[in-house]
């Protein structure tokens, strides 16, 4: 009979633990939406170095379609940026995943336009939008918040 015992408390202990170990890891990664969350679409990059602002080439967004967006920058002074190269990363921060697609730069639009291709989102929520933007006065980045 101990064996029973034995045998019943592994069967039922290993699926509490994994339940238990899942959920702790789940709770880690979930992250309530900032009351102040910054839903600004035109912002100053992190260092100062370039004004950013982005803008979906159509609305609305369409959950679960590919999509282009249009990012605009220009430096400290208002001027368009003309030669910059755009780096694109970002996710869910409640969920602890990244963009679904690897979206990219594919135009220089002119004028401190270029063109990202590639963007999808395939839940509705918060989403970030992180660019890397490389131009002449160096690199810098900027973080977008996106409620969707």
């Amino acid at each position: 009979m101990p064996i029973l015992t034995s045998r019943r408390a592994l069967l039922l202990g290993i699926p509490a633990i994994a339940l238990t170990a899942g959920g702790v890891t789940v709770g880690a990664m979930m992250r309530s939406v900032p009351d102040d969350l910054d839903l600004a679409l035109d912002k100053p990059t992190a260092a100062g170095l370039y004004r950013a602002a982005i803008a979906p080439d159509a609305m609305p967004i369409v959950i679960g379609s590919m999509h282009a967006w249009t990012v605009t920058v220009r430096n400290q002074s208002g001027a368009p940026v003309k030669v910059a190269r755009i780096g694109i990363n970002g996710g869910m921060p409640q969920h602890g995943h990244g963009l679904p697609t690897a979206p990219r730069m594919t135009a220089d639009l002119g004028d401190g336009r270029y063109r990202i291709e590639g963007m999808k989102f395939n839940m509705r929520g918060w989403w970030t939008l992180d660019l890397a933007i490389d131009g002449p006065k160096g690199t810098d980045t900027v973080t977008f918040n996106l409620m969707l």
